[in-house]
């Protein structure tokens, strides 16, 4: 695991991101915004199996935490995204989350609030049309990349082997011994591949067939994102799925289905304590839901 770099962000697209973040008015009926699913003073997640979206519908997957996501490979569990901006982009005219009719929707809706004028001319200065979907998504992107958190296990990867217990520690090296770091890699612990849940026996739900759906190549049915464990032990429920609550069942569950191991119940709770050591505290002055500027 090597450390992750930090690039700086134009702080005007960050105000300006920050706001769209939580404007309900990006959506068709004026009433979900990108926290509205997620929820900043909630790890970034809404903490239902599956999210009830736009027009009370229920969603088919359960919400990735937004938190530290810009750093990983792709977003969305089928990776259908490459950057949190494209992510952002996407979600605004997504029938089943914002559910805008199209791009000038969400160009009309600005454009009716004269502060995001303003905003929109600052922090893309030079554009002729600086009010366009790609620079809503740069701009929620920008604030995105901000939310990241930082924890005892960082301070452990930094060198600090004071900053984990005996207990952590012991989870570590059972996580590592029975293989889950092959797939669970990198500064985040995850999101840096995709790949095939149920790996030695099936997945018990065969309904969502994962990326397959976005390719139509059959090696991609039922692969997924590797999810981040940073703050897992805050952003159950667990899986595409969100088909359990428990972060003790959801490691027994990947025991098994992704290495067919039946592991005990004392390696169970010793990689849970680990894993709870990736819990960090959000700036809460970044994450605070700001004033929205009046208009449209």
């Amino acid at each position: 695991m090597v450390a992750e770099t930090v690039t700086v962000q134009d702080p005007n697209r960050v105000a300006l991101g920050r706001l769209l973040f939580h404007d309900p008015r990006l959506s068709k009926n004026h009433q979900v915004s990108c926290n509205s699913c997620h929820v900043l003073t909630r790890y970034g997640i809404d903490g239902q199996a599956t999210s009830t979206v736009w027009g009370a519908k229920a969603g088919r997957r359960n919400v990735p935490s937004i938190f530290n996501a810009a750093t990983h490979l792709a977003q969305f569990w089928d990776g259908r995204a490459l950057t949190v901006e494209m992510q952002a982009g996407e979600a605004m005219t997504n029938p089943i989350e914002m559910a805008m009719p199209n791009e000038e929707a969400v160009v009309d809706a600005i454009s009716r609030v004269p502060r995001y004028v303003e905003m929109f001319q600052t922090a893309f200065a030079g554009e002729a049309q600086p009010i366009s979907v790609r620079n809503v998504g740069e701009a929620i992107g920008a604030f995105e990349r901000g939310l990241a958190t930082k924890s005892r296990w960082d301070k452990f990867m930094a060198g600090d082997h004071a900053a984990l217990t005996s207990q952590e520690k012991r989870g570590l090296d059972v996580f590592m011994q029975r293989g889950c770091i092959a797939c669970h890699a990198g500064p985040q612990v995850g999101g840096t591949s995709l790949q095939k849940v149920g790996a030695v026996f099936p997945w018990p739900n065969q309904a969502d067939k994962g990326r397959l759906e976005v390719t139509h190549f059959e090696l991609d049915r039922m692969v997924f994102k590797v999810p981040s464990l940073k703050n897992i032990a805050e952003t159950g429920p667990y899986f595409h799925d969100g088909s359990t609550p428990s972060l003790e069942v959801a490691i027994r569950l990947m025991a098994f289905y992704q290495l067919g191991l039946e592991i005990t119940e004392d390696e169970v709770y010793a990689i849970a304590d680990w894993m709870r050591s990736m819990t960090g505290e959000p700036d809460q002055d970044y994450i605070a839901a700001p004033q929205l500027p009046p208009g449209g």
